[in-house]
């Protein structure tokens, strides 16, 4: 699998570019309930990820549910804001 779009993600933190430690620290923050993690990695993805990479990690139902609570630019909201309505339920 290509994980060149990890490098544009996490370009200054090299061992997020590596997909199965990407894949680790998700699973284990899912699993510990560690939001700050989380939210980090989920940002990151938002802000700096296309959409088809972001949603090989997160669901919209998760990026939903974080979305308040997060730290992005204006457009990078309304982007996801548009984004979950038009195809939440698709």
């Amino acid at each position: 699998m290509r994980t060149n779009y990890l490098k544009s993600v996490f370009w200054e933190y090299p061992q997020f570019q590596k997909e199965g430690y990407l894949s680790q620290s998700i699973k284990e923050s899912r699993l510990k309930n560690d939001r700050g993690l989380l939210k980090w990695i989920m940002v990151r993805f938002l802000e700096y990820g296309r959409v088809v990479d972001t949603l090989k990690y997160f669901s919209l139902d998760e990026i939903s549910e974080m979305l308040p609570s997060l730290r992005l630019s204006n457009y990078t909201r309304r982007k996801w804001l548009r984004l979950i309505e038009v195809y939440r339920d698709s």
